[in-house]
């Protein structure tokens, strides 16, 4: 359901709710701020950014320079493979033996950088970039003096982040020349780190999605081989070993990763690296060798799309379960060896540290202790030690947390979400106050008062329990004291995610008049069938009950302790709380009992 006055969604399926930048965080997974910046880019809308230091503005400076570069670059590069003659017979023709098609040529925008060594140069200068910013991004280098093309005579592959922006470039070599390295990437910039990146991801991440799967090669052409089959959940990590954002990127789509790398041994040990960070980071990994001699890229021309996905079903191995068989190969009958297998699995088991994967890690133990033929007991305990060793570590590194004290001197208490609790049962009705402030918060009350004021008046002596709740209502009241006209619209735009998907909750949440709605109104002598007034009396007075059914459970558990003097004291709170009650419910006759 879209809702355009609201301007918000909601999926009854699936329960996703939000806004039009909350859309884009879950559809393209943004964050926040690079969704409000693609919003801003695409309806032409300038975006005021916060204070920045001179040295934090010319380091936007200097990026917003080398996006410009390599946009151009991509351009000059594209049009040299398809325009140029030189690029034509030399690169293209190469591109299309190897049964690379247009289409997919132009999805990954792939160029070529001709021979002449100021080619690129010449036409960046021609058009006025900045030539003190050309080494950052590794596309001309300066030799004798001279301004140089560095990718020269090389295939181009553009690597975009997350929005589609082009960050960097791989060139790679034409067949098998000996014109250097097979590939020169660009180096470390403002804009551009290897770690943080994935080729491919750009184009794979809505594929991923779908999937609930990514795939992960190691080469460029891999991954542009793998979506010209139709294989498009397929991302390229460059041959390095995998880091913890780059674990994080895959994680934001999901959880399943493959790996599907060279059989070869250098492919084996590729494969191998990272593995212990994914696991950590709580991702199921799975591994598929490629037949010997073969790479993704060969495989997939060779065999085809079915083929090849069936081979991929067909083959995966348990990442741990696989690791584990090749260091016992290489350990041997060596006894030291295996200690060190032993000690090396448990420390990788004891990364699964997610209580969901509880029973994961289990099942690890028994597979891992039995292939490894030692007493699963004493490899738990291992297991359990390295963990122990871990938290412990982690806590070493901790400031000391101070507990925050309250007026009267005591520790403030936590708020714990107890199934069985009354703040649970009473959920409903604190945020139904909360829909009456951001629905009619700003409309008149009584005289000059609004309805917020009454509510924020009404919640002075009794308090929201849910901190969510509590920070919404904060958040609210900020905002009206400053003069501004906070509502649903409004806060849904909030930086934070709770409180935009509470918002948007509480906005489309249906909220049907009781049946006994008219009697109510009579009782209370509401003319014209104000609903607003009606309904901000009736539901703050209503969670007023219920706070005092709680004050009177309370007063009445410790009455039950008390000595004599106290007890006295307790009765004089019992009839303060009697009076309050009364005067409650005489406001609404007899019609509503909490």
């Amino acid at each position: 359901t879209v809702s355009p006055a609201k301007e918000i969604y909601k999926c009854f399926g699936c329960g996703k709710s939000g806004n039009s930048i909350s859309f884009l965080m879950e559809h393209e997974k943004y964050s926040y701020v690079e969704a409000l910046k693609w919003l801003a880019a695409r309806y032409n809308i300038e975006v005021e950014e916060s204070f920045r230091s001179p040295e934090q503005a010319l380091e936007q400076q200097v990026a917003d320079s080398l996006y410009a570069i390599n946009h151009f670059s991509r351009g000059f590069f594209q049009e040299q493979l398809w325009q140029s003659a030189e690029g034509q017979d030399i690169a293209l023709s190469y591109l299309q033996q190897r049964g690379f098609r247009k289409e997919i040529l132009e999805k990954f925008q792939v160029g070529y950088s001709p021979a002449h060594k100021k080619a690129l140069s010449g036409a960046l200068i021609d058009n006025q970039f900045n030539p003190e910013l050309f080494p950052k991004t590794g596309l001309v280098v300066e030799r004798n003096g001279e301004w140089t093309d560095n990718y020269r005579e090389r295939i181009i592959f553009p690597i975009h982040n997350i929005s589609g922006k082009v960050i960097g470039f791989g060139a790679r070599v034409i067949g098998q020349s000996d014109r250097g390295p097979k590939y020169i990437n660009t180096p470390e910039n403002e804009i551009y780190s290897k770690s943080r990146v994935l080729y491919g991801m750009y184009q794979a991440r809505v594929a991923i999605d779908k999937a609930d799967e990514c795939l992960l090669v190691e080469g460029y052409t891999d991954v542009v081989s793998l979506h010209q089959a139709g294989i498009e959940n397929v991302v390229a990590s460059g041959g390095t070993s995998l880091t913890i954002d780059q674990l994080r990127l895959i994680k934001k789509y999901t959880q399943q990763l493959t790996i599907v790398y060279d059989g070869d041994k250098a492919g084996i040990k590729a494969a191998l690296r990272g593995l212990d960070l994914a696991v950590e980071e709580g991702l199921n990994v799975k591994l598929v060798l490629i037949p010997d001699g073969e790479d993704p890229d060969s495989y997939v021309y060779k065999v085809g799309t079915q083929a090849f996905r069936d081979f991929v079903a067909q083959a995966k191995k348990d990442f741990i379960l696989f690791q584990l068989e090749i260091l016992l190969q290489d350990a041997g009958q060596d006894l030291n060896r295996k200690s060190q297998v032993v000690n090396q699995m448990a420390e990788t088991l004891s990364k699964i540290s997610r209580a969901e994967d509880f029973t994961r890690q289990q099942e690890y133990i028994r597979q891992c202790s039995a292939l490894m033929r030692i007493d699963e007991g004493g490899f738990t305990n291992l297991v359990n030690q390295f963990k122990r060793n871990k938290i412990s570590k982690e806590e070493k590194k901790l400031p000391f947390a101070e507990a925050k004290v309250v007026a009267d001197g005591q520790t403030e208490p936590v708020w714990e979400n107890d199934g069985q609790s009354l703040l649970q049962q009473d959920d409903g009705i604190e945020k139904n106050l909360l829909r009456v402030l951001l629905e009619h918060g700003l409309k008149p009350f009584d005289g000059d008062k609004t309805i917020a004021q009454y509510l924020f008046e009404g919640l002075e002596m009794f308090h929201l329990e849910n901190p969510l709740y509590v920070k919404l209502l904060g958040l609210y009241r900020e905002a009206y004291n400053k003069g501004e006209k906070p509502d649903g619209t409004s806060l849904q735009y909030h930086g934070d995610e709770e409180i935009r998907q509470l918002v948007v909750g509480l906005s489309l949440s249906p909220h049907e008049l009781s049946l006994r709605w008219d009697e109510i109104m009579e009782n209370m002598q509401i003319l014209n069938k104000d609903v607003s007034h009606a309904d901000a009396l009736v539901s703050l007075n209503y969670f007023k009950l219920r706070k005092l059914k709680k004050m009177f459970a309370l007063n009445q558990e410790e009455m039950a302790q008390a000595n004599f003097d106290k007890q006295i004291e307790l009765i004089q709170v019992h009839n303060h709380l009697k009076e309050l009650e009364r005067e409650i419910t005489q406001s609404f006759g007899t019609v509503i009992l909490p």
